[in-house]
């Protein structure tokens, strides 16, 4: 639909950014905080680019009211963040650590005095290293018990003042990334644990999302799905099962389950087929209907496009964590699907697809099979950054991301998508996981590194000025 004029952003929309704790806070190891799952796995010579933790990460954890400031200089409406599970319990379970619960309340208080509106993320991947020594994490159904206790402690503590809440971030990340490729923790390759790991996670959502009505009645919640929509490669019909099959087992396999407690047929029939469908029990998936959530996260950063694969093709290709361009290698389940490269689009140097209007096709599709609102948890742009002679850092490719991301985001408002607000990956720069620091995404540069000492200085880039005029505006600045 191409429109003569598009429709507002809505008066109340939250345009915001986002972090997670590992990756900002440091102090890994500081008043009482017990070790994750990161903390250990980072510390496997070769997991990380040039070894680098999140020991320091950008110091957030004691430079929070800095960082806030910030955000209230750019005029930000929300900071979507998340706890670390093992500051609140060091161990996963029983003993809560006073110290670490006072560091969110702090972080929620400064942020609510800059009338900034929180979005607390229960879970972005760091799981107490105690419970994975325990009894395998994500790998047990005691996790469900664990992680409700967890987010019930959470609920009590802070929903007084936080109203918006995300369960789970990623799940299709971290248990494929976990269980599929060994690279993320625990580091292992079992695709049917995989498939046990994440039908625990799905109980754990909609248990925590079910005990959320009885703690904070007047909040929202709902978890963050990475949804990269699928493209057929070409109009032959193969190509266009190919990517029918990528978007049942790679999106409907999660958002349906999230959305309505059941898993989609085909795909279920075909894991079944192969040996590899997840264990229910009883009352599984009854408890499953019954943590639905209010509204649908997005982490949006690309789409993917699929062709057929032969029942002998590709299986496992390779992630460009390197940033050296056009280093990945197409991946696929043979007999399902086979990505490829889309000639239509441009990619970054980690290789991720450049598609705004990705993100209106997405933004629909929800629309049309949930009918629930979306909040855009994550979108951005990581790229290489550099500080000028005269300390500026004019970082014009991600104003022009984030410009067409919004612009699309627009398009989808006026086609009818009911929106909460968009959350830009993220605010000050800070450690991405495997890619060290060198993969910035922040509006704010961090004088952090991989060698030596740095002094973790805060920089406004030229897409601070940018996006807060954004802000102000509320959109109508934007470069249609």
């Amino acid at each position: 639909m191409l429109h003569k004029e598009l429709k507002p952003f809505p008066q109340n929309f939250l345009w915001g950014a986002a972090s997670a704790a590992y990756q900002v806070e440091g102090a890994w190891d500081v008043d009482g905080k017990g070790p994750s799952n990161w903390d250990q796995f980072v510390r496997i010579p070769g997991k990380t680019f040039k070894g680098t933790t999140g020991d320091v990460a950008v110091d957030h954890y004691h430079r929070y009211k800095e960082d806030v400031q910030l955000m209230a200089d750019m005029g930000m409406k929300t900071y979507r963040f998340s706890v670390a599970w093992s500051r609140i319990y060091p161990t996963g379970k029983g003993e809560l650590n006073e110290k670490g619960l006072e560091f969110y309340d702090n972080l929620i208080n400064e942020l609510l005095k800059h009338k900034i509106e929180p979005i607390l993320t229960i879970y972005h991947w760091d799981l107490p290293q105690a419970l994975q020594d325990e009894y395998g994490g994500w790998e047990s159904r005691k996790i469900v018990e664990d992680f409700t206790n967890y987010a019930v402690t959470l609920y009590k503590r802070y929903g007084d003042r936080v109203k918006y809440w995300v369960s789970l971030n990623e799940q299709n990340i971290f248990t494929m990334l976990g269980y599929r490729t060994a690279m993320h923790p625990p580091g292992v390759k079992d695709n049917k644990l995989f498939y046990q790991v994440n039908h625990h996670a799905n109980l754990a959502n909609a248990s925590v999302i079910k005990e959320f009505r009885k703690y904070v009645p007047d909040g929202k919640i709902g978890p963050s799905f990475a949804y990269s929509p699928a493209y057929a490669a070409t109009s032959k019909p193969e190509d266009i099962l190919a990517a029918e099959n990528a978007e049942e087992l790679n999106n409907h396999w999660w958002m349906d389950i999230y959305a309505w407690g059941t898993y989609p047929k085909a795909t279920w029939n075909y894991l079944e087929s192969q040996g590899l469908a997840p264990q229910v029990e009883e009352g599984d998936l009854e408890l499953l209907k019954e943590g639905t959530p209010d509204f649908m996260g997005v982490n949006y950063y690309q789409t993917t496009t699929f062709e057929k694969n032969p029942l002998d093709g590709v299986s496992e290709g390779t992630f460009n964590t390197t940033g050296k361009k056009g280093t990945s290698q197409d991946t696929g389940i043979p007999g399902v699907f086979k990505t490829v490269k889309n000639e239509n689009l441009e990619r970054t140097n980690w290789d991720w697809n450049i598609d705004p209007t990705g993100l209106r096709i997405g933004l629909r599709r929800i629309t049309n099979r949930y009918g629930l609102p979306i909040l855009i948890s994550e979108n951005g742009l990581g790229e290489y950054d550099k500080v000028e002679e005269n300390g500026e850092i004019n970082d014009d490719y991600r104003i022009d991301y984030i410009n067409s991301h919004l612009v699309a985001v627009q398009e989808a408002i006026t086609d009818g998508v009911d929106m909460i607000g968009y959350c830009v990956w993220s605010f000050t720069d800070l450690l991405s996981w495997l890619n060290g620091f060198q993969k910035r995404y922040g509006f704010v540069y961090v004088n952090q590194h991989e060698e030596g000492d740095h002094d973790l200085r805060r920089i406004k880039k030229k897409s601070f000025h940018w996006y807060k005029e954004v802000i102000d505006t509320n959109g109508q600045n934007l470069t249609k």
